[in-house]
């Protein structure tokens, strides 16, 4: 009985606790402060696409081997594939499907009562993050672009998705 009296007295006193309540900043730099965090770049607004091979088509253009974001034309109709911004290459889209239940859930009264608490929630921890000098959080958005090789008709079959909108597209290979 003492000693689970005693280790309680320990424990809970102040200056000794086996993990601190709040994050302890043993350098003195404030969480958020350092310049990885302060003038880190964002994050793409476009999905990645990692190609693994290069790509040559039968005109003779070649696409090397890298990453690259992949963007949809405002017309719906091409894929951008572009590497720091600038485009690299442009692929015409056969089908493009946006999801309807997902379009119809943004007028649904629950859904806009739930997102507006997010928001609000969302504003104070931005009100947090800039007096730390941290970038404000936002709100992520699904992205998923993969490319896929098919033999029966020697072309490259890209995928894109963004939100509640995919498209698919091809490369015609050598």
């Amino acid at each position: 009985m003492l000693e689970g009296l005693y280790t309680e007295k320990i424990l809970t006193f102040p200056e000794i606790r086996p993990y601190p309540v709040h994050p302890q900043e043993t350098s003195g730099v404030g969480l958020g402060s350092q310049a990885i965090y302060r003038y880190s770049l964002r994050d793409s607004d476009y999905p990645i696409l990692i190609i693994v091979d290069k790509i040559s088509d039968t005109e003779g253009n070649l696409i090397p081997a890298g990453h690259y974001e992949l963007a949809l034309s405002d017309e719906r109709d091409f894929l951008i594939l572009m590497q720091t911004k600038n485009p690299v290459a442009i692929i015409p889209v056969f089908k493009v499907e946006e999801d309807k239940e997902a379009y119809n859930k943004e007028f649904d009264k629950d859904y806009q009562k739930m997102k507006k608490k997010r928001e609000k929630e969302r504003e104070k921890t931005n009100k947090k993050r800039a007096e730390v000098g941290m970038p404000p959080d936002e709100e992520k958005v699904h992205m998923r672009a993969t490319i896929e090789y098919i033999k029966d008709g020697n072309y490259y079959l890209i995928k894109y998705e963004r939100g509640t909108i995919r498209a698919w597209g091809a490369i015609k290979s050598l």
